[in-house]
């Protein structure tokens, strides 16, 4: 998905975390802060949303960022409503969640519990070090790897990531557990979650539709 070029002179390629509904009914998808953050700081908040019309990748053969488009045939998919603090872990900033929220369009968009090897059936917190867990991402398709502690707001696992994956949902087995944005690390959904339903608006008590 991507920011739509009509508004904005760059776009930038990232992940859906997932795909739920909030309490005012609205079809809701999350993905990371830092995918909707210009190079001068802007929140992108109104910037439509594409979907990437470029074949998604795998771990051996990830897919060429270059080659990431948006799909203007089909029209944006959605628009951007919130954008929450990055994650800023090398940059010195507040620490964040680092999670961005989009109202979806439902003629566009269809929710699905499944996306490449990855099943999402329930929201979670974070498993116990040492446990596996997976997430599904653009770059680099299926990667998984286990829990190694905690560091502050976020989690800290062995799952490989790359540029594009940024917003992948992690999980453990059919539980989504986070939305990871590289360095080895991810924020848990429930914080998440609890930050969206607090700072209201789209997004608010968001849950599964499935």
């Amino acid at each position: 998905m991507t920011p739509s070029p009509e508004d904005y002179q760059s776009y930038y390629t990232c992940t859906l975390t997932a795909v739920g509904r909030d309490t005012l009914g609205n079809l809701v998808g999350l993905t990371n802060a830092h995918c909707l953050i210009d190079d001068q700081g802007n929140k992108l908040v109104g910037a439509k949303v594409h979907r990437d019309s470029s074949p998604a990748g795998t771990a051996f053969a990830p897919a060429p960022v270059a080659d990431s488009r948006p799909d203007l045939v089909t029209g944006a998919i959605g628009e951007v409503t919130y954008v929450s603090t990055p994650n800023n872990l090398f940059s010195g900033g507040p620490k964040g969640l680092d999670y961005a929220v989009i109202k979806l369009d439902e003629s566009r968009v269809k929710a699905t519990d499944t996306v490449g090897d990855v099943i999402i059936t329930s929201i979670g917190a974070p498993p116990a070090v040492g446990t596996r867990m997976c997430k599904q991402g653009h770059r680099t398709g299926i990667t998984c790897g286990m829990r190694t502690g905690t560091n502050g707001i976020w989690f800290t696992h062995l799952i490989w990531t790359d540029f594009g994956d940024s917003g992948s949902p992690v999980v453990a087995g059919t539980t989504l557990v986070g939305n990871a944005w590289g360095g080895l690390h991810s924020s848990p959904i429930r914080n998440i979650i609890d930050e969206m339903t607090t700072h209201g608006g789209v997004g608010t008590g968001f849950h599964l539709t499935t």
